[in-house]
């Protein structure tokens, strides 16, 4: 499990499992964001295991599922806010970290440009120009 660090409070990952929180609390995360519905892959660890490890860790887990082909507005406003009001840095997975890294540009877009969004996405690996028309269409 490697996480890829978007800004120093979010970093993103592919699906983690339960064995990887102990790693995740020793890394320093306070804050564990899951993006992946369950049931979406087989041997995917149901989101409520993964809640109970990160309790017993000290770590705050929010479940936020969103189906990587639908992401709506709401999906990034939401994803904005739960960056935003919980403490950081956080760790947010689903299952590859492109979910997670459209939801964070998009829910950045309105502040940020969109070369400097995808810029920052391609440093981390993640190669999006595919979203571009949609920052595009909220930055300006």
């Amino acid at each position: 499990m490697e996480s890829k660090k978007l800004t120093p409070q979010l970093h993103v990952a592919s699906q983690i499992s339960i064995a990887d929180i102990a790693t995740i609390a020793a890394q320093g995360f306070k804050t564990i964001l899951n993006n992946r519905p369950d049931g979406e892959g087989e041997g995917q660890p149901m989101a409520a295991d993964i809640a109970a490890a990160a309790e017993q860790h000290g770590i705050k887990y929010i479940y936020q599922p969103v189906v990587g082909t639908a992401i709506s507005d709401g999906d990034a406003e939401n994803f904005g806010k739960n960056i935003a009001n919980n403490d950081g840095p956080i760790f947010a997975h689903c299952r590859t970290g492109t979910r997670c890294t459209i939801l964070w540009m998009l829910s950045q877009a309105k502040d940020t440009s969109a070369d400097e969004l995808l810029a920052t996405a391609a440093k981390a690996g993640y190669s999006l120009e595919q979203v571009r028309g949609r920052l595009e269409g909220i930055y300006g």
